[in-house]
């Protein structure tokens, strides 16, 4: 948002000041100025000058010989401007003068000389328009500088809109002079409104508000007579500084009156509105804004109407035919207040952000709309005088803020800011902000005043936060907080969590990424994975993000894709949250999962099935001892593999799954390549009981392996073939791993390895034997053969 100087100083006497040094203050005190324009610099020796004489250029159908009084001389000028005449009064650059950067010499154009240069507002830098001279008003002395005719010089800071999210208040020109007002101990000047109570006699304008709980108040004045139609040069300037373009007198005055007091208003051609309506819709409907831009309007939307027709979306944008035009001489004018969360909601869903909208969602304080529309006539007046108020001020108030009344003692006040602020200091700046201030012994009351009480100041450390900041954080005396210490227990889930992530990228290189919880419908369509049916977000910024996820799979597949040509071989994993459905409560089911996914063009799809499913397995020991089984399962996703998809459990608890990708899917990342991917519930995983760690010795001996190639039967599962050998002291088999597997349709091969060791001597083969024996008898039991 761009700030005017000139504008603030219309309500607080700055002069003596340095405003560069006042404007940093304001940074450390209320909100970050982002950049600081010094307007009007660039003009040297630009006057007003009178065009007393032209002829046509004898070469050129475009140009013309003028001769400019400048008030010291005559000065010959080329000119090509098409409204160039004479007995107009124009800015001019002398010869040696300097615009918009540039200075200005003599100059030969089309073998006439051409001693300066008359300008266009957009050479002056007040205006995007050049269609043109700049043509002065009558009566303007001619010679006299422009900068000191019109407040062309000017400091226009740009303040960071994020900073201002919680302050309302500070959305216009009124508010940010009140803490420049504070800040430098200046009084701050009221503004100046017209009576309103002299219409008192006259007919009310019909206004019903129909919706009660989006609109909190609505008020209108109408008026006639209106005979200008353009607004004054340094209305105009300060429109263009602050980033709004001048169109008519009347749209101009409520830009300007939303740029100063950051109250929007709307002014309806009387002609085409009479009434007002304030409701919305039971069906949707279209519907033409201002823009020219035909828009859906859902039933959620407030709309403005009139004898039932709509002319406004309100908060937003009033409608294309109702607008004022160049020749309108009447208006209907709205100064209204509507609830910020569906101003918002409606923005957002019709796809229009305005400067209105982008103010009312801060929750503006409805005691502004009567000041406004005074403040609007006193203005219109000062410019028309011969503009007619026919109506009364009209005023719906439907929903008042509560009066917001604080109490604290001084005592509280040292507390909070750790140093001993004088009585006087504190009733003085919260005086000078707009706030009640009383003091009875050591105890302060407060009243805190409506712009302030929408949702910004509610608390007593809401008041310590407004003593301190213009007090100054930097006048604060450095020194350390004696407070105790203690220690953060964190709990199984950070643990686990924790634990997990250095796993995977110190042990195995993964690559941490991080997402929304929603899918993402466009990556998803570029996958081939049809979207899934879930929990929809009713405010979502686009409806590709509307649709909560189930599984954190397509979000680590739309990386692995995005990133595929940054690398032939890497693995990814992301521990974020999923939507498992509503609970009966009506919220969501969040869960925390783990996901996994790995790609590799070196390696083949068996590879990394099985080095996934070793993470896995490593992840279950190490962070919770606990062993993981895995067994065939259905795809629970369309877009996994029909047969290589397995369930990850612990005893009877469900963990989570690991797969490849169904082909169709696998095709769309990268044919050549191989990838996987997995989930496992952190929220189960963490529950999991911990067993007490168990240390033994390693054997100072060597081992011994064993390996043994077997045919499985089918139904046969590694977990099911464990108790073969369960009996043996696992102080002399101390591991059993897979080695290989194969499988040709029905038939499925393993081999596995069995490591035993000795604390006491080095083990022969002969010894190993009667126990690899056993196993192997034991295996047969269940129909699992040594393959030949």
């Amino acid at each position: 948002m761009l700030i005017s100087m000139n504008w603030i100083q219309d309500f607080v006497d700055l002069r003596g000041l340095d405003l560069d040094v006042l404007i940093q203050r304001f940074t450390l005190s209320t909100a970050e100025v982002e950049e600081v324009f010094h307007m009007g610099e660039n003009l040297r020796d630009v006057v007003a000058g009178k065009i007393i004489s032209m002829e046509n250029h004898p070469n050129s159908q475009k140009l013309h010989l003028l001769k400019v009084d400048a008030g010291d001389g005559i000065y010959d000028v080329v000119c090509g401007a098409p409204n160039a005449r004479e007995g107009i009064i124009v800015p001019f650059v002398k010869e040696g003068g300097m615009v918009m950067g540039q200075e200005i010499g003599c100059a030969r154009l089309a073998g006439f000389e051409s001693h300066g240069m008359c300008c266009s507002e957009h050479e002056l830098g007040i205006s995007a328009d050049h269609s043109g001279l700049m043509e002065l008003p009558e009566g303007t002395p001619v010679g006299h500088d422009m900068t000191e005719l019109f407040a062309i010089k000017d400091l226009v800071f740009e303040v960071d809109n994020k900073s201002l999210t919680n302050r309302p208040d500070l959305w216009g020109h009124y508010g940010i002079a009140r803490e420049f007002a504070a800040l430098a101990g200046r009084e701050l000047k009221p503004l100046e409104t017209a009576a309103l109570s002299a219409f008192d006699s006259l007919p009310p304008i019909e206004i019903q508000v129909e919706d009660k709980e989006l609109c909190f108040r609505y008020t209108g004045l109408k008026v006639q007579g209106i005979k200008e139609k353009v607004s004054p040069v340094d209305m105009r300037i300060r429109l263009f500084y602050c980033g709004s373009r001048a169109i008519n007198l009347l749209a101009d005055l409520t830009n300007y009156l939303m740029l100063e007091m950051g109250q929007p208003m709307h002014a309806f051609d009387c002609a085409k509105v009479d009434k007002i309506e304030v409701k919305r819709f039971p069906a949707p409907f279209t519907f033409t804004t201002l823009d020219s831009v035909e828009r859906k309007v859902d039933e959620n939307t407030l709309m403005i109407c009139s004898g039932g027709k709509p002319v406004a979306v309100a908060g937003i944008m009033g409608g294309l035919e109702s607008e004022i035009e160049d020749d309108t001489d009447s208006l209907l004018l709205e100064s209204a207040n509507f609830d910020g969360v569906s101003v918002r909601r409606s923005a957002t869903r019709l796809g229009l952000r305005t400067d209105a909208s982008m103010r009312y969602e801060k929750t503006l304080d409805p005691e502004m709309t009567v000041p406004a529309i005074g403040r609007f006539m006193k203005l219109l007046l000062d410019i028309d005088p011969g503009a007619q108020v026919v109506s009364r001020l009209t005023d719906v108030y439907v929903k008042r803020y509560p009066a917001v009344s604080l109490t604290f003692d001084k005592a509280y006040v040292d507390r909070y800011t750790g140093i001993a602020i004088e009585d006087g200091r504190i009733l003085e700046t919260l005086r000078a902000l707009g706030f009640q201030a009383q003091q009875e012994g050591g105890s302060f009351t407060v009243q805190v005043p409506s712009w302030r009480a929408t949702k910004d100041v509610t608390i007593k450390a809401d008041i310590i936060e407004e003593i301190t900041r213009i007090y100054g954080y930097d006048n604060f005396q450095i020194s350390t907080t004696l407070s105790p210490l203690y220690p953060q227990k964190k709990s199984a889930g950070n643990k686990a969590d924790n634990f997990a992530k250095d796993l995977l990228v110190q042990r195995w290189g993964l690559h941490e990424v991080h997402s929304y919880i929603w899918f993402d419908q466009k990556k998803c369509k570029g996958l081939g994975i049809p979207l899934e049916g879930n929990v929809k977000l009713i405010n979502a910024q686009t409806p590709d993000h509307e649709v909560l996820r189930t599984n954190m799979g397509p979000t680590l597949l739309s990386f692995v894709l995005e990133n595929k040509s940054f690398g032939a071989d890497f693995g990814l994993f992301e521990i974020g949250r999923v939507c498992e459905g509503l609970s009966e409560d009506g919220l969501c089911r969040e869960r925390k999962k783990l996901g996994l996914a790995l790609y590799s063009r070196a390696r083949s799809e068996k590879e990394l099935y099985f080095e996934l499913l070793g993470i896995l397995r490593t992840l279950g020991r190490e962070i919770k001892g606990a062993d993981f089984a895995f067994a065939n399962c259905a795809p629970l996703h369309p877009w996994q593999h029909p047969r290589n998809t397995a369930a990850v459990s612990c005893g009877s608890q469900n963990l989570g799954w690991l797969c490849a990708l169904h082909p169709a899917v696998q095709g769309q990342i990268d044919k050549k390549a191989a990838v996987v991917c997995a989930q496992l519930d952190m929220d189960a995983f963490a529950a999991l009981p911990a067993p007490d760690a168990v240390y033994q010795e390693p054997s100072r001996f060597p081992g011994i392996d064993i390996d043994l190639s077997l045919q499985l039967p089918e139904g046969v599962t590694f977990g099911g073939m464990e108790s073969a050998w369960a009996q043996i002291d696992p102080t002399l088999l101390t591991g059993v791993s897979l080695i290989d597997s194969f499988q040709q349709g029905a038939m499925k091969s393993l081999t596995l390895r069995f490591a035993f060791s000795s604390q006491e001597k080095t083990l022969s083969k002969e010894e190993v034997q009667p126990w690899v024996d056993g196993i192997v008898e034991k295996l047969a039991q269940m129909g699992v053969a040594l393959r030949g």
